[in-house]
């Protein structure tokens, strides 16, 4: 006790004997001529970006300017497919062949060929029911109905809560059967393997597929199985997905804007020209010999809907898209669930290139413009280019180029083609145009994690196979309204904000908002009113302040 008193005061006046800094700071200051130092520096800066930084950025210019024009013209031959197949009204019924599937009087429901629904979930408790009962309800005959619910939950008391669900419905009349396996390999695509393995789908013509959250009509397989019935060379016909959760935030707002283009030009122009698009996974109906002649689900990749769309259109089966079908789903609406499955969806069909490129070459019962639609259109500019491209020269170069004087961008480059690019998008969802500048932002954010993912899959390296199960809340208009206010008026401070936080985001921000500084100050593009509500978007989803928040 006495030896720690004793050695307190020694510590301080120890502490006070420091001696000033002062005289040192003074002595360097004497020997040093920071002006000097700083005109060197900035001499050095000068040379280097004239001779490395410029021709380096040229060149990154050239490149991007290059991929843009490739996207823009994309994109008016899409536009303009879809635009003469809905002035001229060309749908699918009138190119062919589609009759209504009635009772014979000698047949009676035999007349209606057998179809098998496939149900797939991983712990989706909040939707289960509404996949399961929205099948069971289809205006089809029971005896000709068998539905399929392939669960590889892992939560026990989840996968009882299902299994009496189908239980319920089978003492109602259905041929439904609960279908667990016990492990999860292969993901979704060995769930449905295994399931197309079973015996009673041998007696099965047809199958449709639905996602857990997905609720088709009563009336889907009346108005797609027909296609197939009478068109023996169509092997897909895929429905459009239509979001009951639309409106419940911006980051559903935006991801309808995405999603209606893609079903509304892309699926529509590829369905009419070459007879091929990639298969959504779900709101699809399949003819099994297709499937097995394509060698049946392939769990290489994480996409294993477009990879089966791909090898089955090698093989000469065409895709028929019926936009005027739609099937209500539900959008992810925490960034959380956005993000995973935005990364899936953009390292998955890199990767998928990367393996099938040589049989798209080699396939033999493709014509050579296919192939080229398939290699150039579908994969390289949509799936590969189109992420590369945009955060490299929205995010980046032209940022960058404010720095250096020495270099320019042509205004059709930054400001033209762009813009066309966005409006030609926008058709989609006319009723949210006025989000359009959110919907730039937000997706030049989200282009970040695209190009990441879009490498991984076209490398093949990192995570290039990890399966995440996108995150379902069961949101619907009125029916949830009630149950989301609750979960979603916990305290802020009861959720963990540290595992929000996105660092590469947040870098992005301060890049951007750097340049936007330099740019104001010294500029004269004025690329500042681009730049920086741009790093604005970077800091606020960095921070994971989008979307609806989840508590812990």
């Amino acid at each position: 006790m006495g030896a720690s008193v004793s050695g307190t005061p020694t510590a301080v006046n120890a502490g006070n004997s420091i001696p000033s800094l002062s005289p040192i700071l003074s002595f360097v200051s004497d020997r040093i001529d920071f002006n000097g130092l700083a005109q060197t520096l900035v001499a050095l800066w000068r040379v280097t970006r004239a001779m490395v930084v410029a021709p380096l950025l040229r060149i990154a210019i050239l490149l991007c300017l290059v991929m843009t024009l490739m996207i823009l013209l994309e994109k008016i031959c899409f536009g303009m497919v879809s635009l003469i197949v809905k002035t001229f009204r060309l749908k699918p019924e009138k190119r062919y062949r589609w009759e209504p599937i009635r009772p014979d009087v000698e047949l009676g429901t035999l007349a209606y060929p057998k179809v098998l629904i496939q149900i797939p979930m991983f712990n989706e408790k909040e939707v289960y029911k509404l996949s399961i009962g929205a099948a069971c309800m289809m205006d089809w005959p029971t005896d000709r109905l068998i539905i399929q619910v392939l669960d590889d939950s892992t939560d026990a008391a989840l996968r009882e809560s299902v299994s009496m669900e189908c239980h319920k419905w089978r003492s109602q009349g259905m041929n439904i059967y609960y279908v667990v396996r016990d492990n999860r390999r292969g993901y979704k695509a060995g769930a449905l393997h295994d399931g197309m393995k079973k015996d009673y789908v041998d007696e099965c013509d047809y199958v449709a597929m639905f996602d857990a959250d997905f609720q088709p009509d009563s009336d889907f397989l009346l108005r797609t199985v027909p296609f197939l019935v009478y068109n023996p060379n169509i092997a897909l016909v895929q429905a459009r997905w239509k979001f009951v959760n639309a409106n419940e935030c911006l980051i559903t707002r935006i991801q309808e804007m995405s999603l209606d283009y893609h079903f509304k030009v892309e699926q529509e122009a590829g369905s009419s020209t070459f007879a091929f698009f990639g298969f959504n996974g779900t709101a699809g109906v399949w003819r099994i010999s297709a499937i097995n002649e394509a060698d049946g689900w392939k769990d290489r990749t994480t996409v294993e809907d477009m990879d089966l769309a791909v090898r089955a259109s090698l093989r000469g089966w065409k895709f028929v898209y019926v936009g005027d079908i739609k099937v209500k789903s539900e959008l992810p609406s925490t960034l959380k669930a956005y993000r995973s499955q935005q990364y899936r969806w953009a390292c998955g069909p890199a990767n998928l290139f990367r393996k099938v490129s040589v049989e798209i070459l080699k396939a033999k019962k493709v014509s050579l413009w296919k192939k080229i639609h398939l290699i150039y259109s579908f994969f390289i500019v949509r799936r590969i280019i189109a992420h590369i491209v945009t955060f490299t020269f929205y995010c980046v170069v032209i940022p960058a180029s404010v720095l250096v004087p020495e270099v320019s961008i042509p205004m059709w480059g930054v400001a033209y083609i762009p813009t066309t690019i966005t409006l030609l998008h926008a058709v989609g969802t006319p009723s949210s145009f006025h989000l359009l500048l959110f919907w730039i932002f937000f997706e030049n954010v989200m282009s970040m994690l695209r190009m990441r993912a879009a490498l991984t899959g076209l490398l093949e390296v990192g995570e290039v196979n990890e399966w995440v199960v996108t995150e379902k809340l069961g949101s619907a208009p009125e029916a949830n309204t009630q149950k989301l206010s609750t979960k979603y008026s916990i305290k802020q401070s009861q959720r963990k904000t540290t595992k929000r936080i996105l660092l590469p985001e947040l870098g992005m921000a301060v890049y951007l908002l750097a340049c936007a500084c330099y740019d104001f100050a010294y500029g004269k593009n004025y690329y500042y009113f681009y730049i920086f509500p741009q790093s604005i978007a970077f800091l606020i989803m960095g921070l994971g302040y989008v979307g609806t928040f989840i508590p812990n």
